[in-house]
């Protein structure tokens, strides 16, 4: 079962030929023999999830059940599970238990889908690796001693494992997408504001979103149809419609016109990443589409200006982490002063501290306008650069990421690991929907192709995704882990 789709889950459950509980027991019992050597949980609720199962199981009897009811997932921790531990990798929420469900686990429960527990994540997803996690570095199943990308990477290393077949995940600069390229699984990054944000704690507010994490694109569409919406208690999201994105899955690629960008298959790029992403653009050729050059001028300046813009709203959201109300208190805190600063110096990661610090800089007095106005100026520049491109074409294309998964320990230079991102953030600061499917391996390791549209474009990227997998089988290997621990 561990190497079956969730529309093929779906599919067995409703015919009867399995039983929620059979799913999820299975799921639960390699989650148990498996994850001591990945890493990706860091809670796993096995008697909720059990419960979750039979419920699934009564409605179905019953004729009342979604199309995803008995479906086990798992849920990146960074989102609000009530009554269960919620602690964005850190160790300053490893004692919170969240009081509340997050918007999108409130609505994932409300299809019958199970929850298997929360992944593993880079701390308060600041990094582009999973090594920044308190409990510990994620593994990639392809390849033990490689990274499974950040901050989402125990969802993507679950899901390429087959301990569960999809995952929730959240993108502030390339969070899903990366990890889902280097661990050859399917992950969509939806239009900010498409997924509601209540409940998913904040690193950067206006970047942050919520989306799924699977085998395939058909699995990715189902599992949006579910999560996406207007939420009134999230401000920054969208009062717009929600499609259904499986009706368009199928829809025939002649015509479409690809653009792909010239800065992203310039220096830095591994020759191996490129030949898959080229070869999966003739696979698209063939199909009827057209390829043309585009340019992204402003795509350089991406990095710089968001390491501006993200730090500085990370400085504002992690003040709240103070040891007063909740998370990590020091002992025995001489006044209020001490408390402040030792709970916040021993409860954060070097990582995390970084950025507050430069956050706090940049928004300090005599700083403010030099950098963060201005590199909100770059975005509003790179958020131009894009709607320009899709007034030629349909859609862009190109790598997730400059290499295939590095080694574990590789990137001591935070600056080395912050130019793995270089071709998902531009995206974030645009607000606009970006998927990445496997496409090939470079070096043994899975290489990811981006596509990317214009805002609210999710049902196309959903649609150019499937036709090329209809067309290919790359979404269809499984690590030899996955094998060797059925």
């Amino acid at each position: 079962m561990h190497d079956k789709t969730v529309t093929q889950l779906a599919a067995a459950l409703d015919s009867g030929e399995l039983s929620s509980r059979e799913l999820t027991s299975h799921f639960l019992q390699r989650i148990e023999k498996a994850d001591g050597k990945l890493n990706s949980f860091i809670t796993v609720t096995a008697e909720q999830a059990l419960n979750q199962a039979e419920a699934a199981d009564q409605a179905r009897a019953a004729g009342k059940a979604s199309k995803l009811a008995g479906i086990p997932l798992a849920l990146k921790d960074i989102f609000c599970t009530q009554g269960v531990k919620t602690t964005c990798g850190s160790k300053m929420l490893d004692n919170f238990i969240a009081p509340y469900d997050a918007t999108v686990v409130e609505k994932l429960a409300a299809a019958g889908t199970i929850s298997l527990g929360k992944t593993n994540m880079d701390e308060f997803a600041m990094g582009s690796s999973n090594e920044n996690s308190h409990y510990g570095a994620v593994k990639n199943p392809w390849d033990l001693t490689a990274v499974p990308g950040g901050s989402s990477g125990g969802s993507a290393a679950a899901v390429a494992a087959g301990l569960v077949p999809a995952a929730m995940g959240t993108d502030t600069g390339g969070s899903i997408r990366q990890p889902a390229a280097f661990c050859g699984i399917t992950g969509l990054k939806p239009t900010y504001g498409r997924v509601s944000r209540y409940g998913m704690i904040a690193y950067a507010s206006s970047l942050d979103q919520a989306g799924p994490m699977a085998r395939t694109a058909e699995d990715c569409a189902l599992l949006l149809n579910v999560i996406a919406g207007h939420d009134l208690r999230d401000s920054t999201s969208v009062a717009r419609g929600v499609p259904d994105y499986t009706e368009t899955l199928n829809a025939p690629l002649s015509g479409l016109k690809i653009g792909l960008p010239r800065e992203y298959f310039g220096d830095g790029l591994d020759p191996g990443v490129e030949q898959a992403v080229r070869d999966a653009i003739k696979v698209y050729e063939s199909l009827g589409a057209t390829v043309r050059e585009v340019s992204l001028p402003h795509t350089h300046y991406a990095i710089p200006a968001y390491y501006v813009i993200a730090p500085a709203e990370a400085s504002s959201n992690l003040s709240r982490f103070d040891g007063v109300r909740f998370g990590h208190r020091c002992k025995a805190p001489a006044d209020l002063i001490d408390l402040y600063t030792r709970s916040r110096a021993e409860g954060f990661g070097e990582e995390v501290k970084r950025r507050i610090l430069i956050g706090t800089h940049t928004l300090s007095e005599g700083f403010f306008d030099a950098y963060y106005t201005k590199a909100q100026k770059v975005r509003r520049l790179i958020r131009q650069d894009f709607l320009d491109a899709f007034e030629d074409v349909d859609v862009l294309m190109g790598p997730a990421s400059p290499t295939p998964a590095f080694d574990l320990g590789a990137k001591k230079d935070p600056v080395s690991m912050y130019l793995q991102d270089i071709y998902t953030i531009a995206v974030n600061l645009a607000g606009i929907p970006g998927i990445s499917v496997p496409a090939g391996f470079a070096g043994g390791r899975p290489v990811g192709l981006q596509i990317l549209g214009t805002h609210f474009a999710e049902a196309q990227l959903l649609n150019v995704a499937h036709q090329f997998q209809q067309a290919t089988d790359w979404h269809l290997k499984l690590p030899a882990f996955a094998e060797e621990n059925a």
